[in-house]
């Protein structure tokens, strides 16, 4: 059994930065950690820059990881954390649009110049408190503006990931940002063609999980950053509704809403759905010619073939994708749950994802029409089956028909669904009256 760290992260990560010290060698946190410090929110991890080489910091803390020594990172373990410890650098070109050719051991300053936006580009001594800014980033954290460090189209072409990087602090900080860094997202989103699926997927998963992921949403539609991996999505701008039905807007504004309805922390499954439970709605609308009415004839079967092909593209997990997928598909049949007879009913609110499609549906209404109706319903119905299992374990079983005499088949199957049915709307409630049902089912045929 693996024994709780003893300190906090922040004081291992002081006391390897008092060992780096000792030895001769500036050492600072760096980044995020100091990001966060100043913002009023704990930070997730620390990581130590330092001067010291890492052949040095090898020496210093035997054991550690050389997970990058070539881009001069090492992760140093103490006390049951590990902290990640980098060399004060600078890059070379990025041709792979991803990491650099190579790497120059540097400077404090040029470090910090070579980072992403400026308020990640700030240093904190970790004994002292003070903070080293050499880019401005204090400024630009009091005035919660996301800026680019120097050139910001010359930052995107060195790692294009950092196009949704800038929305994801934007997002998840609340931040502005600022102009010419907003105008270079724009300019250069098709850099995004140069990033793997993987890091795509990672990147966009963290947006649409925000509390903030509409805002999240807009701005990678406005910068054209969507356009690059999700465009299918972009012809739900424009793709009006029925008014009767829908009096918020198109599908886009529609979909919006929802996601802006969800709970801080909805699960990125659901997020998934809802952004695409409509997607099919585009290429399925049409237009009654006798009285005018907009429709949208299986669109849920179609918006889950798109669902499933947008995410395998993106390399998610065959879990999510099937998740996401049986949603969208099912979302539809919310408007007839009441017309269900009990054993659709159960089995319908038995799947894995229902709980997620419930909630789904809930905003669905809540940002159009508004009727709860069938959601009240449902709720009620989880309340009335929760004494026992929605699917209990059958009264006979395959082995029992065998031993009837019956050959397993295709009207073997029919047999044991229709028992399963006739249990789950309580017309047989034990193994005697099973069989008796068993004995009337075959007589007829």
């Amino acid at each position: 059994m693996t024994s709780r760290p003893s300190i906090s992260p922040r004081q291992a990560a002081v006391e390897l930065a008092r060992t780096l010290k000792s030895a001769g060698h500036d050492a600072l946190f760096a980044g995020g950690c100091v990001r966060d410090t100043l913002l009023g929110r704990k930070p997730k991890d620390y990581d130590i820059a330092t001067c010291a080489r890492p052949d040095e910091v090898l020496r210093l803390f035997p054991g550690s990881n050389e997970v990058g020594a070539h881009f001069g990172v090492i992760i140093a373990k103490h006390q049951g954390h590990q902290i990640e410890i980098a060399t004060f650098r600078t890059d070379g070109n990025y041709r792979d649009g991803r990491r650099p050719d190579s790497v120059e051991f540097s400077t404090a300053e040029q470090d910090a110049k070579r980072r992403d936006f400026t308020i990640n580009g700030l240093f904190e001594d970790p004994e002292t408190g003070e903070i080293i800014d050499h880019v401005g980033g204090r400024a630009d954290l009091e005035a919660g503006v996301l800026r680019a460090i120097g050139e910001p189209a010359e930052r995107f072409r060195e790692d294009a990931l950092r196009l949704l990087r800038a929305v994801r602090f934007a997002e998840h900080l609340d931040f502005t940002i600022e102009a010419a860094t907003r105008q270079a997202l724009h300019d250069h989103a098709e850099l995004l063609a140069r990033i793997s699926p993987e890091r795509i997927r990672d990147e966009f998963s963290l947006i649409l999980t925000s509390p903030r992921r509409r805002q999240g949403i807009e701005q990678l539609v406005e910068s054209g950053l969507l356009k690059q991996f999700i465009p299918e999505f972009l012809d739900t701008i424009g793709c009006d509704q029925p008014p009767q039905w829908h009096p918020e807007g198109d599908v886009y504004v529609h979909t919006l809403i929802m996601l802006d309805m969800l709970e801080d922390d909805a699960p990125l499954e659901l997020c998934l759905a809802v952004l695409m439970h409509d997607i099919g709605k585009p290429s399925t609308r049409t237009v009654d010619e006798a009285d005018g009415r907009i429709r949208f004839n299986a669109h849920d079967a179609e918006g889950a073939k798109m669902a499933h092909s947008i995410l395998k593209r993106l390399r998610y997990p065959k879990r999510i994708i099937d998740d996401v997928g049986s949603m969208v598909a099912r979302h539809m049949k919310f408007m007839h749950v009441q017309d269900m007879r009990v054993a659709k009913l159960k089995r319908f609110m038995a799947e894995d994802t229902f709980q997620h499609e419930l909630e789904l549906h809930r905003v669905d209404c809540a940002s159009s029409n508004g009727f709860t109706d069938n959601y009240e319903f449902l709720l009620a119905k989880r309340e009335e089956f929760a004494a026992e299992p929605l699917i209990p374990e059958p009264l006979l079983t395959g082995k029992d028909l065998i031993d009837l005499g019956l050959t397993p088949g295709p009207r073997f199957k029919e047999i044991l669904e229709t028992l399963q049915t006739e249990q789950l709307e309580g017309s047989i409630l034990d193994r005697e009256s099973a069989l008796a049902y068993l004995q009337t089912l075959l007589a007829k045929d």
